[in-house]
């Protein structure tokens, strides 16, 4: 049972650290961020088990962390209320060709990356930005002044 509690324990600390870190971190890791992450994981199977290699304390750590995560996509799917706490929600951080400097750092978000982001989408210049949204996966979306150009598919002309 003492395992069932550490990892619960584990868990909740892990979900407050993905939180903290913020979505635009998650959106992409970088390969020292996945080292690290890949070195958590070793460090928390040590504190789950505090050294205990059976099968046993294997079994019951995976076996608890996959019931929370489980719990949670529950919760959410139950209580939708709770998925902005769970899950994060979008923000805005372009508004009318400007970007909202207060919201980016706040997020963590550079010009920069949100520069990069907007290239990769295809968009040629900021002053076509219209909005931009970053997602709770840490992806960005980015609405163009053309997007309302061409928001309905063009139909034939009747003849």
């Amino acid at each position: 049972m003492e395992i069932v509690l550490r990892a619960l324990v584990i868990y909740c600390f892990l979900w407050a650290v993905t939180r903290a870190l913020g979505r635009s971190t998650l959106g992409e890791l970088s390969t020292f961020q996945l080292l690290i992450y890949v070195t958590m994981g070793d460090l928390i199977q040590q504190a789950v088990t505090q050294q205990d290699y059976s099968v046993t304390a294997g079994f019951l750590g995976i076996g608890t962390f996959a019931l929370l995560t489980v719990a949670v996509g529950w919760a959410q799917w139950r209580f939708p209320r709770i998925r902005p706490l769970t899950s994060g929600r979008p923000v805005l951080v372009w508004q009318d060709g400007q970007p909202l400097e207060s919201t980016m750092r706040d997020e963590r978000l550079s010009i920069a990356d949100l520069l990069v982001a907007a290239r990769q989408q295809g968009v040629r210049r900021t002053a076509d930005i219209e909005y931009a949204v970053l997602e709770a996966d840490g992806k960005i979306a980015f609405f163009t002044y053309e997007d309302q150009e061409s928001g309905s598919p063009d139909t034939a002309p009747e003849t």
